[in-house]
């Protein structure tokens, strides 16, 4: 064996083969970090039980703040109860009082009224046996006015059958005559009275008219009337007629003389009778069938 060989043989023999070393090194890194991985725990572990203990300490000042407020509450609703209490005693009272006065009121009140009541009564009673009396002396009274209603209605009937008497008459003295046109007229009036008569006997209209030469027209009743001329010594007058937009003229016509025209619609004429003649005028009347008829 050379020098070199001893020397190294001597050397392994000296100290434990790397192998071993290795495992001692891997072993000793486990153990450092398991020291370290416990410190972290502990060190965690106390950091937690502090938090905890914080925690358990903040829990326990909100659990005493909510009782005292919860007590506070309790103390402020209990005294509102009571308040409340109160003022429902209160109104109770006041309620109590109000219905002991509106039944003292009620009573009051319907002992007035029964006194009002019987003051009544015994007015309408005065009131009645006064009417009474009122309508005997009424019915008497009326008893001896219809007597006399009676003997109203009997001088009534008298005057009615004068007058009917003098109407008769009246109709006895009207007359008829021929008109302008050839046509036999109706009854003639020849003044207020006799006109009168013709209207009571209603067998046709009536329009008297006052037409004075002064005047351009004159309307009466659907016709129109223009006086141009009177001659009151003779008795004659002359007179422009405007009927259905035609104008027509009666010339020299004389006192109480039908003055005849046919307007549209009927079938008998019209007639113009004048009883005075004066000068620049002419009094009289217009006499119109009442049932229009269509001539055929």
């Amino acid at each position: 064996m050379s020098t070199n060989e001893s020397d190294h043989s001597h050397e392994v023999e000296g100290r434990p083969p790397r192998s071993h070393m290795v495992v001692v090194g891997l072993l000793t890194v486990g153990l450092l970090a398991a020291l370290a991985g416990d410190a972290y725990l502990w060190v965690r572990s106390t950091h937690l039980n502090e938090q905890i203990a914080q925690n358990q300490a903040d829990a326990q000042t909100q659990i005493s703040a909510l009782k005292e407020a919860t007590t506070t509450l309790l103390q402020q609703e209990q005294q509102r109860l009571e308040e409340v209490a109160h003022q429902v005693k209160g109104v109770n009272d006041s309620a109590t009082t109000a219905i002991r006065r509106a039944r003292t009121e009620a009573q009051k009140q319907d002992a007035d009224l029964s006194q009002k009541l019987a003051e009544q009564q015994q007015q309408v009673s005065s009131e009645i046996t006064q009417l009474k009396d009122t309508t005997t002396s009424k019915f008497r009274e009326v008893s001896t006015n219809v007597e006399g209603v009676k003997a109203n209605v009997e001088t009534v009937k008298s005057n009615v059958a004068s007058t009917q008497s003098e109407l008769d008459k009246t109709r006895a003295d009207l007359k008829r005559v021929m008109g302008d046109m050839g046509v036999m007229s109706g009854l003639i009036a020849t003044n207020s009275k006799d006109l009168g008569a013709l209207r009571a006997l209603g067998e046709r209209n009536y329009f008297e008219f006052d037409l004075n030469k002064s005047q351009n027209t004159k309307r009466v009743g659907d016709i129109t009337l223009t006086l141009k001329k009177s001659d009151p010594k003779h008795n004659r007058y002359s007179v422009d007629v405007l009927a259905d937009d035609k104008r027509l003229e009666k010339r020299d016509r004389t006192i109480n003389e039908p003055v005849q025209l046919y307007v549209s619609g009927n079938s008998q004429p019209y007639e113009i009778v004048v009883n005075q003649v004066n000068k620049d005028q002419i009094v009289g009347y217009l006499a119109t069938p009442k049932v229009k008829l269509a001539r055929r």
